[in-house]
């Protein structure tokens, strides 16, 4: 087994943690150990999105580096007379990644094993194998023989229901395989961002924020921003490696260690030109590699939070990864730092005549 260093530890923490959308206190608890000691100050906003302060310039323009808190899972919704549970998806699941996978019922007396129950292909007929279950037929099995003992151990409606996957690092070191990259990643960059400017003079007020309920909405980037009124946001989150079998590079061109994706659309933003082309000319200026995309679908938080107020030049920039919004997915390390690095490098170009040059030209 491959000895965890600092970061990787880190990292472990993060995605072994259980928060999915409403659930995130764990997850917060967590980010906060981590980012403390790079803070001046952390607090929360009303819905539990963790906002860590670096303060650089009290009066240089404030900046927003925003991962979310929270994952893809499941609710209990409810527990059948046999002990069996039905539940709600929590974000955007396909139900092909879903049978026979391992899960947790986090309940006030403690975790609760589960696994989502499968039919046997011997009972099945030809045509039933070829089409997939529908989610709403689903059920959790925990061993549990009626409501009453189930009950006993715990469970109750409203539960959540996270995946089960341990952190795993592959035999090439630079790949990481773990349960919520998205978007625990995002939150282990906005931690690692305000580490590299400690003891560094910036022109500006850093925000590291974990946001709630980016899987159902975006809501927490909108009330943390409220709350923040940033002059310029950056959404880090998780994008789509399209370097696998079976995906073209019409639907994802990304290749995973190719560097971080400078996101030029998707269905919550188009991003910010001005702030765009500080990121690439950084990024062109220092070697540091990228790669653009652009996702017809889903968003970031960064959908949120350029609306926000009167306004925020924002833009996302995303960690190309395999295989999201299921049990495990799989990110490369060197895109991981290259974020970094990238990030920390704009924030310390961006006092406040570069800012009102992005905003007002």
């Amino acid at each position: 087994m491959t000895k965890l260093d600092e970061t990787l530890t880190m990292l472990k923490d993060l995605t072994d943690a259980r928060g999915i959308p409403g659930n995130e206190r764990e997850v917060r608890d967590v980010m906060k150990k981590y980012i403390k000691d790079y803070s001046d100050e952390v607090f929360t906003d009303n819905l539990g999105s963790l906002v860590a302060k670096k303060v650089g310039n009290e009066n240089g323009p404030k900046i927003m580096i925003a991962g979310h808190l929270d994952e893809v899972g499941f609710m209990v919704t409810q527990i059948d007379d046999k002990g069996f549970l039905r539940f709600q998806t929590v974000g955007g699941w396909w139900s092909q990644v879903m049978l026979a996978q391992r899960v947790t019922i986090v309940t006030k007396k403690g975790d609760v094993t589960g696994i989502i129950g499968s039919k046997p292909p011997h009972i099945l007929p030809a045509e039933a194998r070829k089409k997939p279950v529908d989610i709403k037929d689903m059920f959790i099995d925990i061993g549990a023989s009626s409501r009453e003992e189930a009950k006993e151990f715990g469970v109750m409606p409203g539960d959540q229901v996270v995946p089960y996957f341990e952190f795993t690092v592959m035999k090439n070191e630079k790949m990481l395989l773990a349960k919520a990259w998205d978007n625990r990643i995002g939150c282990a960059i906005a931690i690692d961002v305000l580490k590299q400017l400690r003891g560094t003079d910036h022109p500006n007020v850093v925000y590291g924020v974990g946001t709630v309920q980016e899987e159902v909405g975006l809501r927490g980037a909108r009330t943390s921003a409220n709350l923040i009124q940033p002059d310029i946001a950056f959404g880090v989150d998780v994008g789509i490696a399209g370097d696998t079998p079976g995906i073209s590079e019409k639907e994802a061109a990304s290749k995973m260690g190719d560097g971080p994706q400078i996101i030029l659309y998707d269905a919550s933003m188009v991003s910010h030109k001005g702030l765009r082309d500080l990121v690439t000319d950084t990024a062109d200026e220092l070697d540091i590699p990228y790669q653009f995309d652009a996702i017809a679908g889903g968003g970031t938080d960064s959908g949120a939070i350029h609306i926000s107020a009167n306004g925020v030049p924002a833009l996302s920039i995303t960690i190309a990864t395999r295989y999201i919004h299921s049990h495990a997915a799989m990110l490369h390390r060197d895109d991981y730092e290259n974020a970094v690095k990238l990030i920390t490098e704009v924030i310390k170009r961006l006092d406040r005549e570069t800012v009102d040059k992005i905003t007002f030209e």
